[in-house]
């Protein structure tokens, strides 16, 4: 904003001065009144594409005889409310120079200007300047000071300005650290090695990616055995739009979000013709692509001369490596060389990832190109801080009328990310000066944020039932307030009474909630065995029908052995805890069409029976019943039944659809029954787009007025959020 200010106030001939602070933005003008308002319209019409102003306030002072307009310096004091970008793609000006031979950034890897380049990763505190991020260790040659002291450069005053002079280098570094190669010709040789079907760790902009070619069904199989990594799908990059249509089609909103300052993932519909291995995505439709969006990227992808898989740099179920010995330590056994530079990494960002569901893009994880960008408040909150759940764990804090996610951290199963846990709250706190009041967390003591919260704050942490946080994570996205009806759908998350929720309808108001509808329970038997194997979830599912007599059925996915172990187990109810969860009967259901019976990753049965539903356009429907008890139950039984008796005379595509349609249906009969026009769907289910169309088309054709995540992930992702938005209705 500095360097358009100045411009700004020199074409309305105003002089003065502008500063950072901590609190935002302040500008001191002198000169004639009318030129004053028009500097005030045009700050307003013509800011700069990736700034917007969110208060201004405007005082008139005695005059102090400015002679001209300066940037001033900047002023750390105060608290701090100023918003801070996220990093931002390469811009076309930026990709024309490394490409062009006669500009002094021509092949370098780390060009950049006010429009574009790393922002977050690299800050270390407010106000935004050189020596407060991770560029304060590359003073500036003559050249580069000289564009950023000119007003009329792009560079004036961009703050990660470098040339091949005075910036950052690459090298190339075997898995033993010895350097193999610098600057230009660790890139090249990079490609290179690409070429030849190794792994390689690129150090990006918030942490390392592993990289091979996307053609090569070998690599991707090794880097997956490397990597424990057997079935989950990998992201692809591509050098540019053209490159990415090549893949998927891509539609207009796709297209815009492909091409966005943000850059993230986004899942398309793949094509075909797609020249892409079979092991960067078994069993689904879909690839998540991404494109270069650091100079980097595109000089390496053009280089190869193909789309590479770029997957995150990290172990399974750890956080991503930002340094270059972390890397080394952690990824040597997965990558064959190590793309890195000497540019400290701040906070490691993942790659976000998004998806269009029912015509809107849905951010599914929220980190590079969107953290840390608030979510505003109508009203002021008391500083508070919420830890979030134990998968997908993002933390939060809230000051004045700002909520601020923190990216993506991921599962908090192992030490490694644990301590990003930890490290991200402490970052939090520190980068924004955040003295808590409150302490926000899950109500289930066994996750890793809310033991985290038990032994830090003890008595002074405030707890939120896991479904209630999700309803209002996306109450507060979109500025609601009670009342209304929440549809709660996922896993499964801690209820009030002590069991395992996750078909919740909650009715919402001012003081809490009213657990208003579930679907019918049924057990789990060996409890989390039964998340990572559908085929569990499907025996309880029938045990809840037909009780012993289920195993007689002939098509159970079991061996003798096994049904003679697991008779028992339900008989007498042990290690079977009963659950409400939509997202294991989507698993059980999964299980019965002979999709999935043993998940390799997280939600792998339910994007197969989405997968499978989207393949078929018809509008029928399986019966369900409403129990009218208090809270009312939705009865599943009939719909099972009806399901069952199409498996030998139906396609799986044609069951699959009618099973997302009864789901469908049942949210509109609850709806037409609970009297709130106003619904919110949140939890992992409504990740799926096939539900939430089938969902929302119902909802509003009926009259309702629909609200769902965009900017937040409907998954435990946005749990935080949740958490923090709860102080505002139950103290």
């Amino acid at each position: 904003m500095r360097p358009f200010i100045a411009r700004l106030a020199g074409l309305c001939r105003q002089n003065g001065w502008v500063a950072n602070t901590a609190e935002g933005l302040t500008i001191a003008l002198e000169g004639e009144p009318g030129l004053q308002q028009q500097f005030l319209d045009r700050l307003q019409s013509q800011l700069p594409p990736l700034a917007g102003i969110v208060s201004l306030t405007v005082e008139k002072q005695p005059p102090a005889n400015y002679r001209d307009f300066q940037i001033k310096a900047s002023r750390d004091k105060g608290s701090t409310s100023a918003y801070v970008l996220p990093d931002i793609a390469v811009c076309a000006d930026c990709i024309n120079d490394i490409f062009n031979p006669d500009s002094r950034f021509y092949r370098y890897p780390f060009t950049s200007c006010t429009n574009c380049g790393p922002r977050y990763s690299i800050m270390q505190s407010l106000p935004y300047d050189r020596e407060r991020t991770t560029m304060t260790g590359f003073a500036l040659c003559a050249d580069c000071e000289r564009d950023y002291r000119s007003a009329d450069n792009r560079r004036f005053h961009a703050q990660t300005l470098a040339c091949p002079n005075c910036g950052p280098v690459l090298s190339l570094l075997d898995a033993a650290g010895k350097r193999l190669a610098e600057r230009d010709g660790a890139l090249l040789a990079a490609s290179d090695y690409l070429r030849e079907g190794k792994i390689i760790a690129v150090k990006g902009i918030g942490g390392f990616q592993l990289w091979v070619g996307a053609a090569n069904q070998a690599a991707i199989e090794r880097l997956r055995f490397r990597k424990h990594r057997p079935q989950k799908p990998f992201a692809l990059m591509a050098a540019d739009l053209a490159a990415a249509q090549e893949l998927c089609s891509v539609n207009d909103l796709e297209r815009q979000t492909l091409t966005s300052p943000a850059a993230p993932i986004v899942l398309l519909r793949r094509r075909e013709s797609a020249k892409v291995a079979d092991a960067v995505a078994p069993d689904t439709d879909l690839l998540g692509v991404m494109l270069a969006y650091a100079p980097l990227h595109h000089l390496l992808l053009r280089e190869f001369g193909a789309a590479v898989v770029a997957t995150s740099g990290n172990r399974q179920n750890e956080p991503i490596c930002i340094d270059n010995d972390q890397a080394l330590d952690r990824l040597a056994d997965i990558a064959d060389v190590f793309l890195t530079h000497n540019r400290p990494i701040q906070r490691p960002l993942d790659d976000s990832i998004v998806r269009l569901i029912g015509g809107k893009m849905t951010l599914l994880r929220r980190a590079r190109g969107y953290a840390p960008l608030p979510v505003l408040l109508k009203t002021a909150l008391p500083d508070a801080l919420a830890v979030g759940g134990h998968l997908k764990n993002t933390v939060a804090v809230c000051h004045d009328r700002q909520m601020i996610l923190s990216p993506h951290i991921g599962d908090l199963d192992c030490a490694a990310s644990r301590q990003q846990f930890e490290a991200a709250l402490t970052d939090l706190r520190q980068f924004y000066r955040i003295k808590p009041e409150r302490w926000m967390r899950d109500l289930h003591d066994g996750y890793g944020s809310s033991q985290f919260a038990m032994r830090e704050w003890q008595t002074a942490s405030g707890k939120v039932q896991h479904h209630y946080a999700h309803i209002l994570a996306c109450m507060a996205e979109h500025g609601l307030e009670p009342p209304l009806l929440g549809v709660a759908w996922d896993g499964n998350g801690l209820g009030d009474d002590g069991a395992l929720w996750g078909g919740e309808f909650l009715k919402i108001h001012g003081h809490g909630f009213e657990r208003y509808v579930h679907l019918r329970p049924f057990s789990l038997p060996g409890g989390g065995k039964a998340i990572e194997e559908p085929r569990r979830a499907a025996l309880g599912l029938l045990h809840e029908m037909y009780k012993e007599p289920v195993f007689d059925l002939n098509f159970l996915p079991f061996s003798e052995s096994e049904l003679q172990l697991l008779r028992p187990v339900l008989a007498k109810q042990i290690n079977c805890p009963r659950t409400t969860s939509a997202g294991r009967l989507f698993d059980a259901v999964a299980s019965l069409l002979g999709l999935c019976q043993i998940n390799q990753y997280e939600g792998q049965a339910a994007m197969a029976l989405e997968n499978c539903a989207s393949r078929n356009d018809c509008e029928a429907a399986y019966p369900f019943r409403i129990i009218d008890s208090k809270p009312m139950i939705i009865d599943w039984q009939d719909a099972i039944e009806a399901l069952l008796a199409d498996i030998p005379n139906r396609d799986a595509e044609l069951i699959a659809k009618k099973f997302h349609n009864t789901l469908a249906e049942m949210i509109l009969a609850i709806a037409k029954r609970a009297g709130e026009p106003t619904i919110v769907l949140s939890g992992g289910c409504f990740q799926n787009a096939c539900l939430v169309e089938a969902t929302v088309e119902r909802l509003e054709t009926a009259g309702f007025k629909v609200f769902r995540h965009q900017n937040i992930p409907p998954n435990d992702g946005g749990l935080a959020l949740g958490q923090l938005y709860a102080t505002k209705y139950i103290g």
